[in-house]
């Protein structure tokens, strides 16, 4: 059981990690594209955009019928990055006791 809990979690861990680095680059282009920095009439910032929506929204949209937007600010991802940190430390505590 060991054999295959270990690795499991390893490998959990580091898609949570990959995870969090998506959200993390979604909303700073998110910031770019509202900021005018950016152009999403570029074929590669509209690829990209469009990929991490496809990606983060999914694990967003519940949260947002939850947490209100406040003042226009959407906090969702805040809430989302606090949730994965949370599963990584119980994922984390779980592969200590384990050995």
């Amino acid at each position: 059981m060991d054999i295959i809990l270990g690795p499991l979690i390893t490998v959990t861990l580091v898609a949570l990690d990959l995870f969090k680095w998506a959200l993390i680059i979604s909303i700073i282009l998110s910031w770019l594209v509202n900021f005018n920095v950016v152009n999403t009439q570029n074929p590669f910032v509209n690829t990209v955009g469009e990929f991490l929506w496809r990606l983060t929204e999914p694990a967003l949209r519940p949260i947002r019928k939850v947490v209100p937007t406040i003042s226009g600010i959407d906090l969702s991802p805040i809430v989302l990055f606090l949730i994965i940190m949370f599963i990584q430390n119980m994922l984390a505590r779980l592969a200590y006791s384990i050995g």
